[in-house]
């Protein structure tokens, strides 16, 4: 009987264990930075422990939450500047933990390559260990995948898993009242949707990433890859202020889509565009294109990026909580009695 044995090994099939491991020890320093109570083990076992009672819960719900960064992730990887898409992917996460009042505990992400690059990767995750610093949460583990045949040369893929928990009793929304006030927290450009719409823009305008920006210092890639802000310790503090009944992450479906997922059945609200200027970016946007008032608020943010959902008495106390914390703060509209979102003002 012959040993069969060919000498093939895993990476002549493209698959390279060795990098795979080197990526590991490379984002331990970053990953262990990211620490907090509760953390039981974090990388290199088969799974991560979390500690619900060690990070100060009684009696905790837990909140899930799962996301990408979209298209967004065409123009990192055109550009080379990847370092800031792991902050967008763990915003797009547990900015949505917090509208439920959770706060968000740990993080896990999942990185899909054809061939690993171990210094790509690395400035990914350690963007997505930065993320998970500025907002408090524990990066404890992830998956790198190698898949030959699956992407093309130089491309990967990013998902992010964030869980959250809150006391029993604490979730939000609740108590949205006709008359409460909408504060609208200023967002840091385009965050992570409506990517494929901006990448169809910038070919009509015939530019390139490399080109000086319309609008801002620097390249028009590098500035339409400013990384989405993260609301969660600054929306966290305002809740404890008190007064909040709800908060709206700002994504994809803009403000006219948003809002109303927090609002009760049969209310509505009334915004007033004039109460905070457009960033320059969604007049580029909007000019390049054409576009309409309309397409504008249901695609983008247009420059509010999170609402808190205040009643009216405690509105001036919230927005002090928030503007110490280092929020933009706009007071753009009400509650109303009338369902769907009502515009006044304009915004071009």
């Amino acid at each position: 009987m012959t040993d069969g044995k060919n000498g093939i090994t895993y990476a002549d099939a493209g698959v390279d264990i060795d990098a795979g491991n080197a990526l590991v020890e490379r984002i331990k320093p970053a990953a262990k930075r990211t620490a907090r109570p509760g953390v039981m083990s974090g990388l290199g076992g088969f799974g991560a422990l979390f500690d619900l009672k060690g990070a100060g819960f009684t009696d905790p719900v837990l909140v899930a939450a799962t996301d990408g960064v979209g298209t967004k992730l065409r123009i990192a990887i055109d550009t080379g500047h990847v370092d800031g898409v792991g902050i967008d992917l763990v915003a797009m996460c547990v900015n949505d933990l917090v509208c439920q009042g959770a706060e968000p505990l740990f993080f896990l992400d999942y990185f899909a390559t054809g061939k690993l690059d171990t210094d790509t990767a690395a400035r990914v995750i350690e963007g997505i260990a930065e993320g998970c610093a500025r907002s408090g949460c524990a990066l404890i583990g992830g998956e790198t995948a190698e898949m030959p045949g699956m992407y093309p040369a130089g491309d990967f893929d990013l998902a992010g898993f964030a869980v959250g928990a809150m006391e029993r009793g604490s979730d939000l929304p609740a108590g949205v009242a006709e008359g409460d006030v909408l504060l609208g927290l200023a967002s840091d450009g385009v965050h992570s949707n409506g990517y494929s719409l901006v990448r169809k823009l910038v070919e009509v305008s015939g530019l390139g990433w490399d080109a000086d920006c319309p609008w801002a210092e620097g390249s028009l890639g590098a500035a339409l890859l400013t990384p989405t802000r993260l609301y969660v310790t600054q929306a966290l503090a305002a809740v404890k202020a008190g007064g909040v009944h709800a908060l709206a992450h700002i994504t994809g479906g803009g403000l006219t889509e948003n809002l109303p997922r927090v609002l009760p059945e049969g209310m509505g609200a009334e915004i007033d565009l004039a109460a905070w200027d457009l960033p320059a970016v969604f007049k580029w946007l909007a000019a390049t294109g054409g576009m309409s008032e309309a397409e504008l608020l249901k695609t983008f943010n247009c420059g509010i990026g999170m609402i808190v959902v205040v009643a009216a008495d405690q509105a001036d106390a919230v927005t002090t909580v928030l503007e110490d914390a280092g929020e933009t703060v706009s007071r753009i509209g009400v509650v109303t009695g009338a369902s769907g979102v009502a515009y006044t003002g304009t915004l071009l």
